[in-house]
């Protein structure tokens, strides 16, 4: 997982960054949930940016992910769980550079979603390589 990063980092032009990558369970995920985002249950990913900085500065940030809700989402739109794992590290460091998406229906049309599947794709054509 942190080869990932590093990779999403680089096509960013991330040249400094210092990122966690946390795996819970769905109750830690759960509280984490409602504690830092007001909402009930376990989520796939969630993502904390530390500093201001940017692309220029170093990037600190935190992901956590709920391996349990992934294999859920795996299974729901028929996709492996290691390539579901790739696209929730590398959804998490788009969040915390800072992209954005809709909560809604739309965030698969979003422009920080058309740009995670462009470098997931990317990442497992390498890792396949």
């Amino acid at each position: 997982m942190a080869t990932i990063a590093r990779r999403v980092l680089a096509s960013e032009g991330v040249r400094e960054a210092m990122l966690s990558i946390t795996f819970l369970g769905t109750r830690a995920m759960a509280a984490l949930n409602r504690k830092h985002l007001g909402h009930r249950g376990a989520t796939d990913v969630i993502s904390f940016g530390f500093s201001e900085s940017g692309r220029r500065g170093p990037v600190i940030g935190d992901i956590y992910i709920a391996p349990d809700v992934a294999r859920a989402n795996a299974r729901q739109h028929d996709a492996g769980i290691r390539e579901e794992l790739a696209r929730l590290v590398v959804h998490g460091v788009l969040h915390v550079l800072g992209y954005e998406h809709a909560e809604d229906d739309t965030r698969v049309t979003s422009p920080m979603w058309q740009r995670q599947e462009r470098i997931l794709a990317r990442v497992v054509d390498e890792a396949l390589a």
